[in-house]
């Protein structure tokens, strides 16, 4: 099994992305939520990855984080989802929206990503529900939305993209409150607009 790579990055071609590591140049597809966080291509990069072996083809699969990959491996588990389905949770939710939103039964966060009807979002939670919990709490992490988590909805609802919104809030002070927040990012994108 391929665990991870570190390498040039060749390519970007949503959703596939080629590196190089040492000569050797591995065709990867990855979530959109791993695509925004790559550099320029030319960079350095590690990947971690899953190797998905069917008969007619080896399909390699990179995240930015271990979480993502985790993740990943749980929802192929999942009846009736398969990788490509799997890589659309992932980039329509981050790790931790589908984690609140498993924890929180709700269906209609899942419904709005593409290729996600109401049974397959329901068979969802219903599936993930006790493993996920289970990983939130082996983390140390409370299933309570965090300040971050809570501006970044309202930044999402002003119509801001979560690329756009979670770099503003990468330069926002963890300690702040909510509103706190969100007033320092709105600050710092409309001098980035």
């Amino acid at each position: 099994m391929i665990g991870r790579l570190t390498g040039l990055l060749l390519e970007k071609h949503p959703p596939m992305v080629a590196l190089e590591v040492q000569g050797v140049a591995y065709e990867l597809d990855v979530p959109m939520s791993t695509l925004y966080q790559l550099p320029a291509t030319g960079s350095t990069v590690t990947l971690f990855t899953h190797l998905l072996v069917r008969e007619d083809a080896h399909l390699l699969y990179g995240f930015a984080t271990d979480e993502e990959r985790q993740l990943f491996r749980q929802l192929l588990r999942v009846n009736g989802v398969g990788a490509r389905t799997a890589l659309a949770i992932l980039s329509g939710l981050s790790a931790q929206e589908l984690q609140h939103a498993v924890a929180a039964q709700d269906s209609g966060r899942l419904i709005r990503i593409p290729g996600i009807g109401k049974k397959t979002a329901e068979r969802l939670i219903l599936e993930l529900k006790d493993r996920l919990s289970g990983a939130i709490g082996e983390s140390g992490r409370s299933s309570a939305p965090s300040v971050r988590d809570d501006a970044l909805r309202a930044l999402l609802a002003l119509g801001y993209s979560e690329k756009e919104a979670s770099a503003a809030l990468s330069g926002v002070a963890p300690e702040l409150t909510v509103s706190e927040s969100i007033r320092h990012a709105l600050k710092l994108l409309s001098k980035t607009s």
